[in-house]
């Protein structure tokens, strides 16, 4: 990615073949005010309709992306420079899944949910949800469709409008999303062009949406940047959805399965030449399997072929920003210096990293602590499953955690222990694909979730409906005006009754059950 001479309009090349891919306009502030107002206008009809009417406009939008997925998946790989593959599954297939999920769902989840009342036994209580209007979603590089475009599919299921702010290094594939929205436009009038809304640049940019009046705003990126927007939110009274990424420990027992766990483990660390935030970045192996476990992974990891994305039998491709190899390569510098022993991988050759196995590695060094986003991958070797859980826990971050156990018992027991938002058992990064399954960090790594129905209910405003719908006879509430000696020895009665064990008490415990 440049900017041109004029610095209005972003140039962006491919990483692998360093060919000029296309250009993108930079937004001025004018511009994303103007598109947060036609969002807005657009949301109001939309917010209107039923949501199960919404969940089949939706379908239009579904089946345009799925009869577009081979020119898609080309376009992911050209720009971020995954291989075929990564780009149909890990980018293209999640949004299709969302996309059915919560067509089929969302009017359950969002419909009014009745409230259980104990003492107002003649009143009734329900929560309603209604759009909060105009989301901004802030899009990250590394999964330029599935993340962007499925956080705005979900906004955009709970009534609101959106706009989208991709990262400067892949915003061409939005900008043919945005394309394929209006396509689908035209299959269902109830969808219209400004209720999805793109803009394009620099970081200013995104600061520029937030400060055009959006009322939420999901982000995905680096913990910097994320603490910036949370206080952006705050000044404006705003929630906001925060993933900021991890640096992800797996836990391998002495009673694990090594030959699954060898290629979980392989495909969890160098999937996206480990350009994931879920990634595994440090294995805690029991010492008693650490040398077959770790020649298992080596064989598997020189088996892998890295080249050219654009060919399907590529199993990595280039990394998209130069800065992030060298983030990886000083990393890995470091971690040699310290004695650690690369077993196999190395040196980046321009943006393809090789796929990079380290171990003698000890906790507490910098690739245990510090997300490198390359294919990097320590194992540290422990004694027992207690050690494994508390060297694990000891990062500022908690994204995604990993067990690798033979026994289901001690396996969920350890998963349990973990501070993550996310701990998966003898499987591997893909749960951000179950559109059913909530997507959340702990500690540095995150504010709120996105998928799942909660999710969905975050994108909303719950709002709350009480009132009298029994006893019309009543005309007067026993707590109103006026008060006098008569009813405080009422109320004290009433107490004796109710809440201390008397014979009221238990009927409206009975009642509760």
């Amino acid at each position: 990615m440049t900017l041109t001479e004029s610095q209005n309009k972003i140039r962006v090349f491919s990483p692998a073949s360093g060919e000029l891919l296309g250009e993108a306009p930079v937004t001025d502030e004018v511009a994303v005010r103007a598109a947060v107002a036609r969002a807005r206008a657009a949301q109001t009809a939309w917010g209107a309709l039923p949501v199960r009417q919404r969940c089949k406009a939706m379908r239009a939008f579904r089946t345009t992306l799925a009869h577009h997925g081979e020119a898609l998946a080309e376009a992911i790989s050209r720009e971020n420079g995954k291989p075929l593959q990564e780009a149909l599954s890990h980018d293209l297939v999640p949004v299709l899944d969302l996309l059915a999920w919560f067509e089929s769902r969302a009017p359950r989840i969002l419909a009014p949910q009745k409230l259980p009342l104990h003492f107002l036994l003649h009143r009734s209580s329900y929560l309603h949800c209604v759009p909060r209007g105009v989301v901004g979603v802030i899009g990250p590089w590394n999964f330029p469709l599935s993340i962007p475009v499925g956080d705005a599919s979900m906004a955009l299921f709970a009534g609101n409008a959106v706009v989208v702010k991709p990262s400067e290094f892949t915003p061409l594939i939005v900008m043919r999303v945005k394309a394929l929205w209006d396509e689908a436009c035209r299959l269902d009038p109830r969808l219209t062009p400004d209720l999805f809304q793109v803009v394009t640049g620099l970081g200013q940019t995104g600061a520029a949406v937030i400060r055009a009046g959006v009322d939420q705003v999901m982000f995905t990126g680096s913990v910097p940047t994320g603490r910036k927007i949370a206080l952006a939110c705050a000044e404006r009274l705003i929630p906001c959805v925060l993933e900021l990424g991890g640096i992800n420990p797996a836990i391998v027992t002495a009673d694990a399965d090594l030959d699954r766990t060898a290629h979980a483990l392989v495909w969890g660390g160098f999937a996206n030449s480990g350009q994931v935030c879920a990634s595994v970045s440090r294995v805690y192996v029991d010492r008693r399997v650490a040398a077959p476990l770790t020649d298992k992974m080596v064989k598997i990891i020189e088996g892998l072929r890295q080249g050219d994305p654009l060919d399907a039998a590529q199993d990595m491709g280039a990394m998209t920003t130069a800065a992030q190899v060298e983030i990886g390569r000083e990393i890995l510098a470091d971690t040699v210096a310290q004695g650690g022993r690369v077993r196999t991988g190395g040196e980046p050759n321009g943006r393809h990293f090789p796929p990079t196995l380290i171990d003698r590695v000890q906790h507490g060094w910098r690739i245990t602590r510090d997300e490198s986003f390359s294919p990097l991958l320590a194992v540290i070797e422990v004694d027992g499953e207690d050690e494994a859980v508390r060297l694990a826990n000891d990062s500022d971050k908690g994204l995604m955690a990993y067990v690798f156990c033979g026994n289901r018992a001690k396996a969920k027991a350890m998963a349990e222990r973990m501070q993550a938002g996310t701990t998966m058992v003898n499987c591997c990064l893909d749960t951000h694909a179950a559109a059913g399954t909530p997507w959340q960090g702990v500690k540095e790594s995150g504010l709120g979730q996105v998928h799942s129905a909660q999710g969905l209910r975050d994108l909303t405003q719950v709002r709350h409906v009480h009132g009298r719908n029994r006893l019309p006879w009543f005309k007067h509430e026993l707590w109103w005006f006026p008060y006098s000696p008569q009813a405080y020895r009422a109320w004290l009665r009433v107490i004796g009754i109710a809440w201390s064990g008397g014979w009221l008490d238990r009927l409206l415990r009975s009642l509760k059950r």
